[in-house]
């Protein structure tokens, strides 16, 4: 009973913290990791257990599966090269450089080392979408960072495999079978989840049931996820690939109503989910420190050696990638502001901390692993200080660097679409009434709203943006008002008995549609 009443303390918290970090306007994730860092040195505080099984089978899935939806086909088409070097190439020399630092400066073996740079040698994708999410990247650059950290997982877990059976075993490494093992994971990851995609829209395309559109949505990436996990492929994998495949197939699939009820759903689930894991592992770190022995106490040095590591390779290796891919695009000086923000970019999160907490306590003799509590720890203060530190100073840097989106920029290219998008609706309105199938009076009303969306997208368009803005939210300010006046003549509608419940409640989800979409303009 207690350990259910610590849990729903948790969400409280870890909800509260959320809501006033985007009021804030601040990174989430980095608030809550310092909340639980608060929470956690007080006194009366509980013990919190983390396991590896309920990060891996309950949070990551579906936040993965919400990341992975995100990413376009044809952005990632644009970016594999890169994406694909920085997944194998950069996690290998992540690993190498923490690996050797860690046994330099730090009291671990030179296997334990390995495991260290094993874990933290790729960026995390939950962290990465969720500082991410509010920075106005270009989207090349938006698409590199996303999709490095969703797609290195295959490469990290086998080293972390390899380097885990070295240390717990004490043998040599089995090199030969790393390349079949990287294989199945990766590519039986990607062919499980193409097969859980290609099975969910086949029924997804034979339902129209809000609530079992729902219930698959939700199950999806945790079948995904356990049928690869079962089958010993990856299951970020299996859930990042079906994610993909599904999120591009997403409008055609549903229809506007289950897909506003999804992403109602899903949004708060992933809410949820974010809050409570960035505050554990806030939470986590004060417990794991009691746990060391008296001669780790140098404990935060070797943390923050470890994270200028990592800090210090990215950049090394990002540098020289971007300086060929802009020699490539016919520049011949190199810019170093792209390197330099995709270098702040890649912070660490749940996947390593899933992945310090699966360490075996005992080695294959049945003897402890005596480093494993250190390693947990500079686990645990890598991410943290990356969450906080990269976490809070990103947006200044992407602001600073000159390459973040301006406005007026996605301002113009919605207003641009909309006009191509109401010139087709009028185009086709003309071709109905030539053909007098319908109405004139209807065509008169559809005409109506078509060309008043015509001229709003125009009047911001036009070079006096100042005058149309100002017009347009005077007309949302006025329709929302007038939209509280309507809900309130309804609930009266209601009260008075002259109308039931089930046409209360469909005219007030009409009213609520119609200001969710003023909102949105």
């Amino acid at each position: 009973m207690r350990s259910v009443g610590t849990v729903l303390a948790l969400v409280v918290l870890a909800t509260l913290v959320a809501t006033f970090a985007r009021r804030w306007r601040i990174p989430a994730p980095s608030l809550l990791v310092v909340a639980g860092l608060v929470v956690a040195l007080l006194p009366g505080t509980p013990e919190i257990e983390i396991s590896p099984e309920t990060i891996g089978l309950v949070v990551l899935p579906p936040l993965l599966y919400a990341s992975a939806e995100e990413l376009s086909w044809r952005e990632l088409r644009a970016v594999w090269k890169p994406v694909g070097i920085l997944a194998i190439g950069l996690v290998l020399a992540s690993a190498a450089a923490v690996g050797w630092v860690a046994s330099l400066v730090t009291p671990l073996s030179w296997q334990m080392a390995v495991v260290l740079g094993a874990i933290l040698a790729s960026t995390d994708p939950v962290a990465v979408t969720a500082l991410g999410r509010r920075l106005a990247l270009p989207p090349k650059v938006q698409m590199l960072v996303q999709a490095e950290s969703l797609f290195n997982d295959a490469t990290s877990l086998v080293l972390y495999r390899v380097a885990v059976s070295v240390a717990v075993a004490a043998a040599a490494a089995n090199w030969g079978s790393v390349g079949g093992e990287f294989l199945l994971l990766a590519g039986g990851g990607t062919l499980i989840g193409a097969a859980v995609a290609a099975v969910v829209t086949l029924i997804r395309r034979r339902t129209e049931d809000p609530v079992l559109e729902t219930v698959i949505a939700l199950v999806t990436p945790y079948a995904a996820y356990v049928l690869a996990e079962a089958a010993h492929a990856s299951g970020v994998t299996s859930v990042v690939v079906a994610g993909v495949v599904l999120g591009g197939r997403g409008d055609r699939l549903t229809n506007a109503r289950i897909r506003l009820q999804l992403h109602a759903v899903y949004g708060t689930v992933v809410f949820l989910l974010e809050s409570v894991v960035f505050s554990l592992i806030g939470l986590a770190l004060p417990a794991q420190v009691q746990a060391l022995d008296d001669g780790d106490r140098a404990w935060p040095l070797y943390a923050l050696a470890v994270a200028v590591t990592l800090i210090a390779a990215r950049l090394m290796w990002l540098a020289p990638l971007s300086a060929v891919v802009q020699r490539k695009g016919g520049i011949q000086r190199m810019n170093w502001r792209v390197p330099l923000v995709l270098t702040w970019a890649g912070t660490r999160g749940v996947v390593p901390l899933a992945a310090a907490l699966s360490i075996p306590e005992t080695t294959k003799a049945g003897a402890a692993l005596a480093d494993r509590p250190l390693v947990l720890v500079l686990t645990t203060s890598v991410v943290v200080v990356t969450l906080v530190v990269q976490g809070f100073t990103l947006a200044p840097v992407v602001r600073r660097s000159g390459i973040a989106l301006e406005p007026d920029h996605t301002e113009r290219e919605e207003a641009s679409a909309r006009c191509r998008l109401a010139d087709a609706g009028i185009r086709r309105l003309e071709e109905l009434s030539e053909l007098e199938a319908v109405p004139d009076v209807v065509l008169d009303r559809l005409r109506r709203g078509l060309t008043a969306r015509l001229d709003d997208a125009r009047d911001r368009l036009a070079d006096d943006n100042s005058t149309a803005e100002s017009a347009d939210l005077v007309y949302r300010q006025l329709r929302r008002d007038l939209i509280a006046v309507e809900s309130m003549e309804l609930q009266r509608l209601y009260d008075d008995h002259a109308i039931g419940d089930t046409t209360r409640r469909r005219l007030q989800r009409s009213l609520d549609l119609e200001e969710a979409r003023l909102a949105d303009v």
